[in-house]
């Protein structure tokens, strides 16, 4: 990112307290126009919080936050989507009843302009918004591989799918800057490629920003440009893939984990 350009996040000694615990401290980040950033660290390490403070789920205690040089403190989450953050969650938050497409249309509610006596009275413009809407709709869900699967109820599609269609929700907010929390969680190997394939296209076609919260270290490796990792809600590094798989404070911290838990186990 040029020194001159404006970030399209920047995050300034941001952080919050609930009671006399400290979540998150002193949380620093700067991402430009269409970069793929990683947030990595243990469980508990205060990365979903992260995510709450920036889309307005909680307000932080101290810091400051700005998308594209506009200062989000304060503003409620439907600001926040409206503004240009959108995000999925760890554990999915569908309709579950609704279709695929009906998912996604939910979304671009507030893209809509018909009156509510439009839509009452079925009128021209009502028909050729819905019809454009609709379009738009169609069009995302192909970029997520779901096109096919449009009138289908969302809690029948198997699990993979139901993550990519939560992607394509949050596209259909129009947003600047997608946040991904753990996006690729109980997927099989061939859904992870997948998906790093629809990333990838997700953030050239569109040109949007990206900040990713993963524990598929190979994913996360693959994808992203620069890592931030914290612990503790402390950040504990900043680099590229490579500079954090060799930074011996990251590895004790994080992921030598699994490596140390199994010779416990043996």
């Amino acid at each position: 990112m040029s020194s001159k350009e404006i970030p399209v996040l920047k995050a300034q000694n941001l952080g919050i307290q609930f009671g006399g615990l400290k979540a998150v401290t002193d949380f620093n980040m700067e991402i430009g126009q269409s970069e793929l950033v990683g947030l990595i660290g243990p469980n508990g390490a205060g990365k979903t919080t992260v995510f709450n403070m920036l889309t307005g789920v909680y307000q932080p205690t101290e810091g400051s936050y700005y998308l594209n040089g506009v200062k989000m403190n304060g503003k409620k989450t439907h600001q926040v989507v409206e503004a240009g953050i959108a995000r999925t969650f760890q554990n999915i938050r569908l309709f579950k009843k609704m279709t695929v497409i009906e998912n996604v249309k939910t979304a671009m509610n507030m893209h809509m302009h018909y009156s509510l006596a439009s839509a009452i009275f079925r009128s021209a413009k009502y028909w050729k918004e819905e019809a454009e809407i609709e379009e738009k709709a169609l069009k995302l869900l192909d970029v997520v591989h779901l096109k096919d699967k449009a009138y289908v109820v969302a809690e029948n599609l198997p699990y993979g799918q139901q993550r990519r269609l939560e992607i394509a929700r949050a596209l259909a907010t129009g947003m600047k800057l997608l946040l991904l929390d753990e996006p690729a969680a109980g997927m099989n190997p061939s859904e992870t490629a997948e998906l790093l394939e629809i990333i990838n296209v997700i953030r050239d076609q569109f040109k949007i920003s990206v900040l990713l919260i993963e524990h598929d270290m190979s994913l996360v490796m693959k994808i992203c440009e620069r890592i931030q990792v914290i612990d503790y809600g402390v950040t504990i590094a900043k680099g590229t893939p490579e500079e954090i798989a060799n930074n011996q404070r990251v590895i004790e911290a994080y992921l030598g984990k699994d490596e140390e838990e199994e010779a416990a186990v043996c």
